[in-house]
């Protein structure tokens, strides 16, 4: 972890940034007390799948029955 204080990171922000490698984070120091964290991303791996869950409360199945699945039987196994 990289240790800048706010000043230097008030003028040096894009640079701070752009030097980050994933996953690295950047803590910002002002009087000699944290004040915040930058955390760089890591990059996604190519093909990666988004984890499952993600749609839930968005997607309402509103029948249990089989009736609904025929117009996807060409999509299942």
């Amino acid at each position: 972890m990289t240790t800048v204080s706010l000043q230097e990171t008030q003028a040096k922000l894009p640079e701070i940034i752009h030097r980050m490698a994933p996953g690295n984070e950047v803590l910002i120091m002002e009087n000699n007390q944290p004040l915040a964290r930058l955390v760089s991303e890591m990059p996604k791996k190519p093909g990666q799948r988004p984890p499952p869950g993600l749609g839930k409360g968005i997607i309402t199945v509103i029948a249990e029955n089989d009736k609904h699945l025929k117009d996807f039987e060409d999509y299942m196994p």
